[in-house]
Parts: C-alpha cells; structure tokens; sequence
C-alpha cells in the first residue's frame, strides 16, 4: 500500500502495519513466511475459540456447570488465543499509534482488546460491577468474541496472503523462463555447459533446437525461428539468420543457432523488463492518493463513533432492553471497530495495479508507474514518429544521385565515413552499404550530430554535411540542382539526405524505411476508438506525406527538430488534447518526456525508453490498442474495489452501532463483524485477480 517505505530486512510497514514484501520477487516457489506463521497460529487456536464459542452459546443449558467456574474455564482456553496467535495484531496495534499512523490493526487491537480486558476484570473481580451487570448467575463475558475475532481475522489474512501471491504470479512466471544454464563455445572448438551467471559479453554460445536462447546477443551462425511471444507477445516465431538480434530467454525451435552474447544479468532485456513490471507494481496510483486520505480521517472517525456507541447505549439503552445497557454499548463499540477495518479500502489499488501490469507484460507492454495505467485510458490525441514506429527502422539503402562536380561512390564514400559515428538507422544503412561495395571509410573528426537534421564533420580534410533540407538551409546551402530528384524520391516515401562537401551540394543519397506489416492496422484499431492521430517526423514533408497516405494519416508534420515535436505536443495540451507520443529515438525523447503519457517502442533506444511511461516490448502500435484496453479495464476495477470497500462500511458501522435495532431489533456481534471485515479484504484482491482474464 505505502512503496515509498523501504529497509534492509523483513519486517511490518509503520504506515499501514502490512508486511513488507521483497522489492523483486525470486524465481522459486517459497511459501510466503507470514503466511505459514499465520496458518500456524490459526490451526492451533481454532479449537480452542470454538469451545470457547460453545460455551458461550450453551452455558445457559449446562446446569451442571457453575457459571462462575465456566467464566474461568472460558478464561484459561481464551488467553493462548489472544496473547499468542493474536500477539501479530496487537504488535501492529501498538506500531500504529507510535508511528501515529492509525490503521486497521489499531481498530483490531482496541476492539479485542477491550473484549478481553473487560471479560477477565468480570472474572477476576466481579464485584466491581453493578448488579445491573450480572445475568445468570455471572457478570456476563465476551471471551468468545476476543477468541472468535483473532480466529477469523486470522482466517481471512490467510486467505488475503494467498490470493495476493498471485498478484506477483506474472514476475515469477517471467524469471522463470530464463534457463539455468548455457552452452559456451571455447577458442579450441570445445563445448561445456556453464552456469548462466558465468557468461560473459563477448562469450560464444550455441543454441541448440528446443533450447532457450540464454542472454541476449547477435547470431554468428546458422538460421532458425525463434519463439518470442513469452516476452513480446507475438504468436508467430521470428526467422533469425547472421547478423540479427536475440532476446534472452526466447525459444529457439528448429535449426542450431551460434550467437555472440551482448548483455548478460541485470542488462538483459528479460531482466530490464522484471524491473520495470516491479516498478509499475510498487508505485502509487493518483487514485490511491483519495483513498489514503480517506483511510487516514476514517481510522480516527471510526474511534470516535465506537466510544459514541459505547456512551450512547450505555446511558440509553437499559430502558429500552431492561438489561444492563453498557454491556449492550461494550458490543456494540467492539463491532464498530472490528467491522470498520480500512484494509479494504488500502488494497483497493495496488491490488489492480499489481494484478494489471503483470498481465501486461506477458502481451508485451511495459508500463512504467502506476499513473501511466489510471492515466492512458483518457487519452485522445496519439504523435507517432515514423521511422522505427511506424516502419520497421531498419531502412534500406536505394541509391546514390551526385551532382555536378562528384561522382556516385565519392558521394557514398564519404557519407558512410562521416555518418560511422551516427547511432541513427539511415546512416546505419548508408555505412552498411558502402562496406558491401568494398569502399574503405575514412575516419571522421570534429564530429556533431545535430538531433533530427543531420551530422557534420571532416573526412580527408573536407568539411561535410550530411542531412535533410532543414541542415542545408541552416548552412545556407543551395540544394536546387538536386530539388526535383529529391522531391521524386521523397513521393515514393523514401527518406533523402543531401550531402554538402566544403559548402556546395554534392549530391544526395535515398534510403527507404518499409512500414511495419502491423501499423496499418493498429492505425485502424485506434481511430475506431476515437483515437486522434498525428505523425510527426523528421523526414521530409513530401516523404512523410507518402507515408502518411499509405496508412491513412490526416495531419502531417515533416521536417520537424526535437524542439518542433516539444512545441506540438505542448500545442496540444493547450488545446486540452490528452496527448500520447510514440516514438523510438533520441530525437523523440523530449516529446516523450512532455507527453501526458509517452510510448516507446522496445526495438529502440535506451533514451526513449528511459523517457516514456509505456514500453512496447515488440514495437508494434498494436500495442497501444492493449495497453488502453488494460488502462480502461484496471481504474474500472480500481472502482470497483473502492466501491466495495466503502459501501461495504457505509452498511456495517451503522448495524454494527445499533441504529437499526429500535427499528428491527437487530445488531451486529463482533465475531460476524470479524467475519465480514475478512471477506471484505478477499473479496476486494479476488475482484483484482478477475484482471489476469
């Protein structure tokens, strides 16, 4: 409930007295400590406060029983229920007020308590109560309802722990699929097994079929189709040949594969996501915030209405019942406590939030923080950048147009050598291209990377531009010799960079971006749901409008810097637009970071991931469509569970303080207020658990 309380150890939280859980849980199946000591405790005690409850109920039949020695028979059985099994509560009660931080183990510990001081007082020393106290031959004793709140409460934290292992089912299920071991290749040919934690970056593995891929890593060898649905959420298999990516713990299903290992441990992509499931799972929903405040006022509200209770029957109730009407206001305060407890209303979210982000990473959607998954369910208005968003962002080169003055390998040669110190992927595919003709790249010096426009340099001695118009035009670089080629080009969708040599155009290089197989029709799928969408992209406008056609785009921005793609965003908040950006590059992240909640593709860069609230394990917009799906599903839920808990207590504390009882005769005893405050907690994580369908 509170993630913001951290220690070292095992321990209870101060603010609302639960246990503390294990920031990242382990991959093994180890029973819940807590759980097994409050099993314990429960089955040892039960049969005692069901003697205890029989007693109670029969005492008046057993005639043979003096009533007096029944009150300390009822005593002996009562006192290891209440001082052992309920010694956790009790611990917990005397936290809360220390920490002044009131909560629902304060309310059990004053209701029990209160129960228990006053029965044995009534046993010990009776005569320092009225006769009014005393019926059938005793001054009457509530030990059953001290032993019969400890039980059941114990009960329903039981069933509580249990069901709430299962919120953490999704982080154990994704530990589990890395394997233990991995197949490590030596210089002299030799294989051996090795533990996973003793690979290292640079190691060679082989992966034979059925086998899961250990780390992360590049294939060196061979050709297969890796399964990667149980970290993307993609169903169908991925071919992998030389050169291509692999995701640690992915299933390799048919031909032998020898990979290169890149990011081992805590920097593979398997663990990256188990700490960003964590993160989601440990963090605060808005919504949480409404329900603490109100927790926190309701402990103190509940106090005061159970001494109320407790005067109000006590200087009233005898004319009405003919009996003693403190007894009735004792029970009455007791019940108002018990069945009052906050922790209902505590669960509520992190119970949905827990539930919610671990499903979404098995469909391969990351979210960040908890707000991302209240917030993304309002959101109307969705950028996407083009390149590695809504096209594969692995671009392929097309050709080479050299203008007067150059030829066509000058121009590619020395573009490959200035863009070697791009990380951008059309310059990943300019190199690529120059090293498959055989041209030896120059190293470049004085090398700057203008976001979004282009990069500058000096290769042999010359001094280089290479990038879009924008770049040219800053450089005051006249580009008309090559306008028309590039305008052509630009309508077929492909993306064009213009080369500068010492200040002059020298030509131009095209490279295409295929869109991906799934944008169309996440496209479709989100305008369907009224989902406004806007491209925003770097590339030319006449590409980015070809693009933008193909898919059935209506609002086109081309050519725009990082700083364009800020001001859009801001442009449309303004407008009181909920926006989303997408996207999967550097050049995004600022718009990412603005963005009421900001998207970014897995297939990206770190920077943007570390920018966005929502990840994209597969980069695929469909994604998006799932991740509102769930956003719509878990603050419906999150209402839910609120919903319960309160009305849930709008019903109870007034039967529990005898309202109803000149009306129906009917009140509320503690034990069925135990009962019922249990249920409330189960029923509040079984509603949550209903997200893992």
């Amino acid at each position: 409930m509170h993630p913001q309380v951290r220690q070292s150890g095992p321990g209870n939280c101060p603010e609302c007295g639960m246990t503390l859980e294990p920031v990242i849980p382990t991959a093994e199946d180890t029973e819940n400590p807590e759980l097994q000591d409050f099993s314990r405790r429960f089955y040892w005690t039960l049969p005692l406060s069901v003697i205890v409850a029989i007693l109670a109920m029969s005492g008046p039949y057993l005639h043979w029983l003096d009533m007096a020695l029944q009150s300390w028979i009822e005593l002996a059985l009562t006192l290891p229920v209440v001082l052992w099994a309920g010694f956790p509560f009790f611990k917990r009660a005397v936290q809360s007020v220390l920490h002044a931080s009131p909560n629902m183990w304060t309310l059990i510990g004053l209701g029990t308590s209160a129960a228990f001081v006053y029965s044995v007082v009534a046993t010990v020393a009776p005569g320092v109560f009225p006769a009014s106290f005393v019926a059938m031959g005793r001054v009457s004793v509530y030990f059953d309802a001290a032993a019969m709140i400890i039980s059941l409460t114990l009960l329903g934290q039981v069933l509580e722990l249990k069901a709430r292992s299962k919120t953490g089912a999704a982080i154990k299920s994704l530990l589990g699929l890395a394997p233990k071991t991995a197949r490590r290749m030596a210089d002299d040919g030799s294989e051996t097994d090795v533990a996973l934690a003793d690979v290292r970056p640079g190691d060679q593995l082989r992966v034979r079929p059925g086998e899961k891929v250990p780390v992360d890593g590049e294939v060196l060898e061979g050709t297969s189709a890796v399964d990667e649905s149980m970290l993307t959420g993609e169903p169908m298999p991925v071919s992998k040949g030389v050169g291509d990516k692999l995701i640690g713990a992915t299933l390799n299903t048919s031909g032998a594969l020898v990979m290169r290992a890149d990011k081992v441990g805590a920097d593979s992509v398997l663990a990256s996501i188990v700490q960003m499931v964590a993160q989601a799972q440990r963090s605060r929903a808005p919504m949480q915030g409404m329900a603490d405040t109100v927790a926190r006022y309701f402990v103190i509200t509940v106090i005061s209405v159970s001494l109320l209770t407790f005067f109000i029957w006590g200087l009233f109730g005898a004319t009405s019942t003919g009996e003693s009407g403190w007894v009735y206001g004792l029970i009455n305060a007791v019940a108002v406590l018990i069945v009052a407890c906050p922790c209902a209303l505590g669960l509520a979210t992190p119970m949905s939030i827990m539930v919610a982000s671990g499903k979404a990473a098995t469909r391969g959607v990351l979210f960040k923080d908890a707000a991302a998954i209240e917030n993304f369910r309002k959101v109307d208005t969705l950028i996407v950048d083009k390149t590695g968003t809504l096209t594969e962002g692995r671009p392929r080169f097309d050709r080479v147009i050299a203008a007067a003055g150059s030829t066509e390998d000058e121009v590619l040669q020395l573009a490959a050598s200035l863009d070697q110190g791009s990380e951008h992927p059309l310059a990943a595919a300019i190199v690529s291209a120059a090293r498959e003709r055989g041209m030896t790249l120059n190293k470049a010096e004085d090398f700057e990377s203008s976001t979004g426009i282009g990069v500058r340099g000096r290769v042999g001695g010359k001094t280089l531009a290479l990038g879009n118009a924008l770049l040219m035009a800053q450089l005051k670089v006249s580009v008309d010799s090559l306008k028309s080629q590039a305008e052509a080009l630009r309508a077929e969708g492909a993306s064009v960079m213009l080369l500068a040599i010492d200040g002059k155009a020298a030509g131009l290089l095209s490279v295409s971006d295929p869109i991906k197989s799934s944008t169309a029709a996440a496209l479709t799928e989100l305008k369907a749901e009224g989902i406004r969408v806007i491209m925003a992209t770097g590339d030319g406008l006449t590409t980015a409008k070809a693009i933008a056609a193909t898919l059935g785009i209506e609002e086109v921005h081309g050519g725009v810097t990082p700083a364009d793609k800020l001001a859009l965003v801001e442009q449309l908040q303004q407008q009181g637009c909920v926006v989303a950006m997408a996207g999967d590059g550097i050049n995004d992240a600022p718009a990412l970071a603005r963005a009421d909640v900001g998207v970014a593709m897995g297939t990206g860069t770190d920077v943007a991931m570390n920018s966005a609230q929502i990840t994209l394990v597969k980069g695929d917009l469909r994604g998006i469509a799932q991740a509102r799906a769930i956003s719509q599903q878990t603050v419906t839920n999150m209402k839910q569970n609120l919903g319960f808990a309160l009305v849930y207590n709008a019903l109870g504390v007034p039967l529990a303080a005898g309202l109803l009882f000149p009306f129906t005769g009917w009140l509320l005893s503690p034990m069925v207020a135990a009962f019922a405050m249990s249920l409330s907690s189960l029923s509040v994580v079984t509603n949550a658990l209903r997200l893992r369908g």
